[in-house]
Formats: structure tokens, sequence, C-alpha cells
């Protein structure tokens, strides 16, 4: 059994979710991890958490969010939290990519959802695009704990992110042909790691430009499996031990 992470279920994106669900549990994904993180996709992966026996939820907004959300939807996340199917804060975090004009908002809502995660002692999904400096100074001032969204940094990023207690999400970009994840894949514990595939997004090879889906998890653990010289069974066992101990699935 493989689990996905940390991926994306909607309607605006899949025309079947109970297919979708079906293809996951055909190719031995089961259960998957839905993150919603805008106020409309929170609640849409609520619902899927409450239809589905094999669907949790992680919520938290997303740092491009950080100019429209307010006070009363940090509290609507604290009524959210009270569902048995929420399993984490996230994906929460910076984003730089674009720039930092808005760089202390997102710092100011990174801060306040980190609170909130500690308050209900749950670990964080961390999304950190070109401002890895100051997620680990904040991750550092909170003591948080979880995984690090779409890893795709060095290993020296990857090992200092380890010695915070974090896991590492790896996805599709490992079996890129271009990339270098795969380098630092090697380097690092397989216990540190846990397969996502952010679907709909970042579609491994060799389907990409296709829509991403769940089902190509054990894709991604293969690749793993070949950069690292250890069985596929290997990469599932662990990375499944280690999703369940992180979102306390048991």
């Amino acid at each position: 059994m493989f689990i996905d992470t940390h991926c994306h279920l909607s309607k605006e994106d899949y025309e079947n979710i109970d297919e979708v669900l079906l293809e996951n549990r055909k190719a031995n994904v089961s259960p998957i991890i839905i993150s919603g993180c805008t106020k409309d996709s929170i609640l849409e992966s609520l619902e899927y958490g409450k239809l589905y026996s094999d669907v949790y939820v992680t919520i938290g907004y997303h740092p491009s969010e950080a100019d429209i959300i307010k006070d009363e939807d940090l509290e609507l996340l604290r009524q959210q939290i009270k569902s048995r199917h929420v399993v984490g804060i996230g994906e929460i975090g910076l984003d730089y990519h674009y720039g930092t004009k808005n760089r202390e908002r997102q710092i100011s809502l990174f801060e306040k959802q980190l609170k909130i995660a500690l308050e209900y002692h749950l670990p964080v999904v961390i999304h950190s695009r070109d401002a890895t400096l100051d997620t680990i100074t904040l991750l550092k001032k909170y003591s948080a704990s979880g995984v690090i969204h779409c890893f795709s940094g060095s290993l020296e990023t990857a090992r200092e992110y380890i010695q915070l207690g974090f896991v590492l999400g790896i996805g599709g970009v490992v079996t890129f042909k271009n990339s270098k994840l795969g380098s630092v894949v090697e380097k690092i514990p397989l216990e540190k790691i846990v397969l996502e595939t952010d679907s709909p997004y970042l579609t491994p090879t060799p389907y990409r430009g296709q829509k991403n889906s769940s089902k190509y998890i054990p894709l991604i653990a293969s690749s793993i499996a070949e950069h690292k010289n250890v069985s596929l069974q290997d990469v599932e066992m662990v990375t499944t031990t280690t999703a369940k101990s992180v979102f306390h699935l048991y």
C-alpha cells in the first residue's frame, strides 16, 4: 500500500471523483491526503473526507492567499480542524517566486498558522518557494514538524530540514530527466521521505503534459528505489510507515 501524502482533488480538475479514487486503489494507492489550501478548496476537500473512508485532509491557507485572508478566516480554520478527517495544517508557508512585495503579510499568515498547528498538536505541510532562509528561520522559531512539500532543494537544505524534524515530500520531479533531485534522494535516509503527487500538477515521466493523479505514485516510488538502489517494496513499506507516523494514521 502506497500513500499519496499531498494531492489536490476537485471537480474543477476531475470530472468523476469516484473514478479517480477507484483508479488510485487499483494502483495500490490508498489512503490519500488532500490539501485544501484556499477557502473554497478547504470546504470541498472536507466533503471528500466525509464521503470516502480512505481520504484524509490537511487544511491551511497557501501563501498566495496572504493578501485576502482575514482573522475570521483563521477562526473558521480552527473550527474545521475539529473534523476527524483533518490530519495536518497545510499547505502553508512562503512563496517569493513572483517577488517579495507582500513578504510581511506572508510571514504574518505563516506564523499565525504555525501557532494554530502547535495549539492543536498537528503536523504542518510546508510550501517554500524561493524563500528557504525565512522558512527555516520561522520553523526554528516555532519548533514545528511535519513535511516539506514538493522538496526540490539542495542536499544541504535537505539535511537542515531533516535536522529540524521534518520529512521531505518527494514527487514527480524526481523522475524528470534534467532534475538534480535524484542525486539528493540518493544521500538522504529513506525513512525521511514521504511520497506525494501534488496532482493535478507535476505529472511524472513518462506522462508529463497530462493531468497528474495519485495513481502515479508507484512511478515516483520506482524512481526513488532506483536512485537509492533498494527494492520498490522497501520504498513502499518505509514511506508508508513514515507517512502513518507523521500524520498519525492508525
